[in-house]
Parts: C-alpha cells; sequence; structure tokens
C-alpha cells in the first residue's frame, strides 16, 4: 500500500511539475510574441539615394506615439507602409517608391523601433497605427490619392485596415498571414503547448485570435484593388496564406506565388520584377498610366 501512495505522489507531482512546465514555456512563446525586439531604423538607405524626409510623430487615438517618416509626393500620391512583426520602417521600398516620384508615410508599429507602446497585437490595436497614418497623410498638401504596402503583420494589419477605410485606395500585401489562429498553428504547432498559448495571449492582450482574420476582411476591400505576394518557402507565414487571401478577395485581386522563396524575400529573389510589379500596381491604379 505504500509503495503504490507513494507511486501515485510520485505520479501526481510529475503530472502537477510537467503541467507548470507547459505553462512557463507557453507564457514565455507567449511573451516573446507581445514584445517583439525592438530595432531602430538608421535611415542609411534613405541617405544614400537622396531621398527626403522628415522625422515626425503620429499619436493614435488610443494616446501611443508612433515614429515615422515622411517624404512628400511629386506625383500626387501617397503610399502608407507597414512593416512586419519584429521589423521597422522599410527602407527599401521608402526608396523605391519615393525615387520614382510617389510620396510615403512609413512607421514603427506600436511597441517596435522607436515607438511607444508595451505590446503588439499582431494585427488588431495596430489598424489605430494605420487610421493614425491615414490622418495624417489626408492633411498633406498636394495629396490626391492613398494606396498602402504591408509585409507580414503589416500586411495583415493593412487589409484590416483598408477594408475598414475606403480612403485607401489600392493596397499591396507581401508575405501575410491568412488569420492569426492559423498563424499560431503553424508556428506552434505542439498539441500541448498551443491551446495553451491561445488562452494565454487572449488574456494578455483581452483579443481573441479569431478577431484578427484578415480573410474574413479583404472581400471587403474590393471595388479597390489588391495585390498579393507570397513565397511557397515561407517559414514564417503559412505557405499557402497568399492563396487563401487571393480565394477570399473579391476583384480587382492579383496574386503572385513564387515557389520555395522565404518569408519577405521575392523582392530580394528577382528585385526587377518586383519593382515592376509595385510601381506597375499603383502607376495604373492610383495614376492611371
Amino acid at each position: 500500500m505504500n509503495r503504490v501512495r507513494s507511486l501515485l505522489t510520485f505520479t501526481s507531482k510529475a503530472i502537477l511539475a510537467f503541467a507548470i512546465l507547459l505553462m512557463l514555456v507557453g507564457f514565455a512563446e507567449v511573451n516573446n510574441a507581445l514584445h517583439p525586439p525592438r530595432i531602430v531604423p538608421p535611415g542609411n538607405t534613405l541617405r544614400k539615394f537622396d531621398i527626403p524626409y522628415q522625422n515626425l510623430d503620429l499619436i493614435t487615438e488610443d494616446g501611443i506615439r508612433l515614429s515615422a517618416w515622411y517624404t512628400p509626393p511629386r506625383n500626387g500620391v501617397v503610399i502608407l507602409l507597414a512593416h512586419g512583426y519584429g521589423d521597422n520602417r522599410p527602407e527599401w521600398v521608402h526608396a523605391l517608391l519615393a525615387k520614382k516620384g510617389y510620396g510615403v508615410l512609413a512607421w514603427d508599429a506600436r511597441a517596435h523601433g522607436e515607438s511607444d507602446g508595451e505590446i503588439s497585437t499582431i494585427g488588431y490595436l495596430e489598424v489605430l497605427d494605420v487610421k493614425a497614418a491615414l490622418k495624417y497623410a489626408q492633411t498633406q498638401p498636394n495629396v490626391n490619392h492613398i494606396g498602402a504596402w504591408g509585409g507580414s503583420m503589416g500586411g495583415a494589419t493593412l487589409i484590416r485596415a483598408a477594408a475598414e477605410f475606403p480612403e485607401i485606395e489600392a493596397v499591396f500585401i507581401d508575405s501575410s498571414f491568412a488569420s492569426l489562429d492559423e498563424e499560431f498553428d503553424y508556428l506552434v504547432p505542439y498539441p500541448l503547448i498551443n491551446p495553451l498559448a491561445k488562452l494565454i495571449a487572449t488574456t494578455e492582450t483581452g483579443i481573441p485570435l479569431e478577431a484578427i482574420d484578415p480573410t474574413s476582411d479583404i472581400g471587403r476591400i474590393s471595388p479597390r484593388p489588391v495585390y498579393i505576394v507570397h513565397g511557397t518557402g515561407d517559414t514564417v507565414a503559412p505557405p499557402d496564406a497568399g492563396r487563401k487571401l487571393y480565394e477570399a478577395a473579391n476583384e480587382p485581386r492579383f496574386l503572385w506565388e513564387v515557389e520555395n522563396v522565404q518569408h519577405l524575400m521575392i523582392h530580394l529573389d528577382n528585385p526587377r520584377r518586383y519593382q515592376r510589379r509595385l510601381l506597375g500596381f499603383f502607376d495604373e491604379w492610383l495614376l492611371g498610366k
């Protein structure tokens, strides 16, 4: 009897220890996700190409200060740039567009780079970041049209924002996830840790994962155009996410999939083609070329 009791005691302690370990691992996963590394944008690329820009602060309606760069347009069009998780203002996109006469407004998302904010909500409250940028662009002189480029988390954010704000007239999306729930399944594919991580994420943010579902929003962007770019070798967003977003979108819609290319790397795989398609998209739909 004593042996049985000892065995039961040992087993219960082992189960408890395992449960605590799972909770710690799950909390660590979520904590890392909600508190991304801060990378400060140097501005080297803009200076290299002599791109004029001004530093400014955007204030969101929930009181978050966002650090941003603004280049005024020479063609009447401003493109909003929303970067991915753990990243910062995409200087290469900024420079590419500005060299062709486009105005550009790029910012560090909340809890990223030089912006304020304690946590990233991976595409939910970040819609307020886009709203603050949109409002600023609308008040600037010589701005007749506004488009947007979004990468990864920024792409998911822009899909949700464009569905809400018709003032964003054309959207170019690179390597977005299709839903945050699927993103968790892809990045945390462990049967025991996955549901715990989802629970902790929902508890910490107060936002259900189901609320961040670009596939449910993208159809509302029509009749404005959306261009979706995705690599099937993506190991950050599910490789089929681009296809799912395309199928959920309404016309006019465009999909460019590239085999065996990693996350946000299509522009490096074929820089000239990427530039032609990006510039051609905005030229056609915002400048009428």
